[in-house]
């Protein structure tokens, strides 16, 4: 006759709690967080590298990149590009070896509050974090898609504050209903630093922001120098018109975020058969000059200025066109940037975590679990559009985003893999076990590795069928639904202070209503 389990003992007592709770006090110690270790999964061999990396040489020095500014085409002239017969900007094979040399290898873009994380970037290093620009949000009342506004950017970054498992949050949607380049641009800075206090990223529609956007940087750390000494924010913004073409207009911002020494935390996002070569590995040679090309422009304007390798091959349905963000195609792609950014010793950002369908459903679920594992385990530093990103990128969700992050955790418990140590193999408690009451149940591991080992997700269900149907049987969707509308009415953060938000309303026209920015008087 088999024997329950007692009930009456608890063998690891008050010793292995105290135990459990000191290691997870210590941040190393808990099951997931920012910043673990990825680059186990390579989809590319030694020679695979090589051979991009040469033909990206190739294609750099004899196609060159189109429609350089004049600013740009003095500036690498200078050190050793030229302008080619077809009036292309050509970087030589030895001029591009001699820049990676003098690229940075890491960054740090820093939290606001000790409780949540800063996000250092390079090496294997593994974060996940928000962006994404999408024109339409699902609206929490109607779930029906409608224009993003100035509101839904602030409301998005408040909910990913509460998210544990997003680790830097990146504008999600665009204001659309701001239509002056200067007040979108200074209206988005302040909407990202007044809903969390986590890393952030944005980007600059015009370089004439770019004073006043550091003006209120300043403002809120405390002075200029608090701000340099711990930048709490990282410029995004697409230089590169695919195929091989500089956008003119982020290029001047690229060139003027490199003179302040600010990061560089760009996007370059060809699409496989129709902005780039359909074969998978073209598409990566292509992509890959692009992003070395906005490297050459950072580090000829500033050696060592911090710029993301941020080479994001997309890809589209060949029978349709559709863009196919959740695909298999564009999983191993990100990965292999990934790989290529190790390669280069380069600071890495892939997108991934994108999905296709409309709505929170079980496309949405394969489509971002299978891509951000994957990012993860190929070691990209920060995997930008991995939670919230819906529609092909062309919507946002509030349900999502706190899908997302349980799935992020699971993700990074993923990629976390299995530590094994004289403690972690257990060989006294299964002689303990085995000797004494037969279980593990209340033993000292048990008690001392539940936080440590183990990521409990906050939204999806364990539960039995009978308290799942006790409890309204309720859909994942559903669950998350009522999860944002609690963080929507409750969760406030005190980002800025009184005196400094006041300042920056009096000297910048902020758009986005004080009286939105409070839990609601019944």
């Amino acid at each position: 006759m088999t024997s329950r389990p007692s009930r009456t003992r608890r063998a690891g007592g008050r010793a292995a709690r105290v135990a459990m709770r000191e290691d997870t006090r210590d941040e190393t110690r808990q099951a997931v967080r920012a910043g673990l270790e990825g680059g186990t999964y390579n989809p590319l061999s030694d020679h695979d590298l090589r051979s991009i990396h040469k033909a990206a040489l190739d294609i750099l020095a004899d196609v060159g990149i189109g429609d350089a500014t004049d600013e740009v085409i003095e500036l690498a002239t200078e050190q050793g590009c030229f302008v080619n017969a077809h009036g292309r900007l050509s970087f030589p094979h030895a001029l591009v070896e001699d820049l990676l040399t003098k690229a940075a290898r890491e960054y740090t873009v820093y939290s606001r509050d000790p409780m949540h994380a800063d996000v250092h970037v390079g090496g294997n290093k593994v974060n996940y974090c928000t962006s994404g620009e999408a024109v339409s949000i699902l609206d929490y009342e109607s779930r029906s898609y409608r224009p993003s506004t100035l509101i839904d950017l602030y409301d998005t970054a408040r909910v990913v504050d509460a998210l544990p498992n997003i680790h830097q949050f990146g504008q999600t949607v665009v204001p659309t209903e701001l239509v002056d380049l200067y007040e979108h641009d200074i209206n988005v800075v302040y909407a990202v630093l007044a809903g969390t206090t986590k890393p952030v990223e944005h980007t600059f529609n015009t370089v004439e922001s770019i004073p006043h956007a550091l003006e209120m940087y300043a403002m809120v750390a405390g002075g200029e120098d608090k701000f340099r000494e711990r930048p709490f924010v990282s410029f995004g913004g697409c230089p590169i018109v695919s195929p091989l073409r500089f956008a003119q207009e982020n290029l001047d911002v690229l060139v003027t975020t490199s003179r302040l020494g600010l990061v560089n935390d760009i996007a370059i996002a060809p699409q496989s058969g129709a902005t780039a070569p359909s074969f998978l590995a073209g598409a990566l040679v292509q992509v890959t000059a692009e992003a070395l090309a906005c490297l050459c422009v950072v580090n000829m304007v500033n050696p060592g200025c911090p710029m993301s390798f941020a080479a994001w091959p997309f890809a589209v349905d060949l029978r349709t066109g559709a863009f196919a963000g959740g695909s298999a195609e564009v999983a191993v792609s990100m990965a292999a940037v990934a790989q290529i950014g190790r390669f280069y010793d380069l600071p890495t950002t892939v997108a991934a975590s994108m999905s296709d369908a409309k709505m929170p459903d079980a496309q949405m679920g394969y489509e971002k679990g299978i891509t951000s594992v994957v990012a993860g385990l190929a070691g990209a530093n920060r995997v930008l559009e991995s939670a919230g990103m819906m529609a092909s990128l062309m919507g946002c969700s509030f349900e999502a985003l706190v899908i997302d992050n349980d799935m992020l955790g699971m993700a990074q418990r993923v990629v976390r893999g299995i530590e094994v140590s004289d403690e972690t193999l257990s060989v006294d408690t299964i002689k303990a076990a085995v000797l004494g009451d037969g279980h593990y149940l209340g033993a000292g591991d048990t008690l001392k590795s539940m936080k440590t080992e183990y990521v409990y997700p906050a939204t999806a269900d364990r539960s039995s069928q009978q308290v799942w149907i006790a409890e309204g049987a309720k859909t994942m969707d559903e669950r998350a639904h009522e999860a944002a509308g609690k963080l929507l009415a409750e969760h406030f953060v005190n980002a800025i202070p009184a005196d400094v938000d006041k300042a920056i309303r009096e000297r910048f026209p902020i758009k986005l209503p004080k009286n939105r920015m409070a839990p609601r008087v019944a």
